[in-house]
């Protein structure tokens, strides 16, 4: 459950600074602390579970996109054990290539338990 020491901007905040991780033990650590054993991310594009399954997806999407950056958008929504939140995928200060919106599930230790993803601006070919 989210309480005074993970608030959901806290777990939001995490979440964006493992995918920008580009040194894979500290990315590991990040979603270590983040993410329980038993984790599930799913969008329009992938579907992985477990540390390493997020770990090789977030290496992949890295190497995708170059340079790019995760930031979120606006102010993050939870309550109970699901939280809900926008984010920007861009060069530092420049237009962002894709947009998304993410809800969570927590796992009761208030790590991220899934996560499903949707594209709410996609990069064009």
């Amino acid at each position: 459950m989210i309480d005074a020491t993970n608030t959901p901007a806290a777990i939001a905040d995490l979440y964006i600074a493992a995918w920008n991780e580009t040194d894979p033990q500290r990315r590991r650590a990040l979603i270590a602390q983040g993410w329980s054993e038993d984790a599930s991310y799913l969008d329009p594009l992938a579907g992985v579970n477990g540390h390493d399954g997020l770990d090789a997806l977030i290496d992949a999407v890295q190497r995708q996109f170059p340079g790019l950056r995760f930031s979120l958008l606006g102010a993050v929504d939870g309550h109970n054990d699901r939280l809900r939140f926008s984010w920007a995928l861009g060069p530092d200060g420049g237009e962002p290539l894709a947009r998304g919106t993410d809800f969570a599930l927590l796992a009761a230790d208030g790590r991220l338990r899934s996560v499903t993803g949707f594209l709410d601006q996609a990069p064009t070919a």
